[in-house]
């Protein structure tokens, strides 16, 4: 068995991620909000690569089921409806509808992981909906990509450590004996190692989350932070991403 990952998709080729199994993490926020938003009932979200290609996907859905969402240096995207505060994507917010999302790190990734035999999107608020689905791959399939979003095509330490989490917790009993990992998977199982389960400390390390903060964001880095309160399995397919809820386990 063997688990990869890459800390950004500027490197990531066809190749890397044709026919396997790829987690897609964007922690804060891409990600986080996306599970927020299936949990709270929207239909589905649509991954949108740029501003006008978002506001082309809108134009040709129903005027009043649609919403478009996105951010760019993490300030809402001018006309848009809604920003990339997962705070912004409550019920009342989303029920019913299907959002159109464009964001710096986050949808780029999941662009990026076209070609995949599935997309699984992952974050701390459904990380065990995340690590049951990535261990079902992992054993029915042997393989699993680990693919973070990064910050602007550059490494970011909370999805970084965010993939550790994921991959410590897949490893078996005893090490590594039974799955080969990359050396991105091994730097990310150090970063697990050293903030364990603290999630919020490794945010409020990251140069990402210290912008968040100052830029008035601090709230997110909780909600962010708060392990399986939102706990949907959002998959990415046909260009939509939509929620399976899975049993959960433990």
């Amino acid at each position: 068995m063997k688990v990869d990952v890459f800390f950004t998709p500027a490197g990531v080729n066809p190749a890397d991620v044709q026919g396997r199994s790829v987690a897609v993490l964007d922690v804060l926020r891409a990600t986080t909000t996306i599970a927020v938003a299936l949990h709270n009932g929207a239909k589905a979200v649509l991954p949108a690569g740029s501003t006008e290609e978002a506001l082309r996907i809108a134009q040709n859905l129903e005027r009043d089921d649609v919403l478009l969402a996105g951010e760019r240096r993490s300030v809402r995207i001018p006309g848009f409806a809604l920003g990339n505060s997962p705070l912004e994507f409550g019920p009342e917010a989303v029920q019913g509808k299907t959002i159109v999302l464009t964001t710096t790190n986050g949808t780029p990734a999941l662009i990026a992981a076209h070609g995949a035999r599935e997309v699984i999107v992952g974050a701390a608020v459904n990380f065990a909906a995340t690590v049951q689905r990535c261990r079902a791959a992992l054993e029915q399939h042997g393989d699993l990509v680990v693919l973070c979003a990064g910050r602007e095509r550059q490494f970011a330490l909370e999805d970084a450590f965010a993939a550790g989490r994921v991959v410590k917790v897949l490893l078996p009993q005893g090490g590594l004996r039974r799955v080969e990992v990359n050396d991105g998977a091994l730097a990310c199982l150090e970063l697990a190692r050293h903030y364990g389960e603290r999630w919020l400390r490794a945010f409020k390390a990251s140069a990402h989350g210290r912008s968040l903060a100052e830029l008035g964001f601090r709230a997110d880095l909780e909600v962010c932070a708060a392990e399986n309160t939102y706990p949907v399995l959002p998959l990415y397919a046909d260009r939509r991403i939509t929620a399976h809820r899975a049993p959960i386990e433990g």
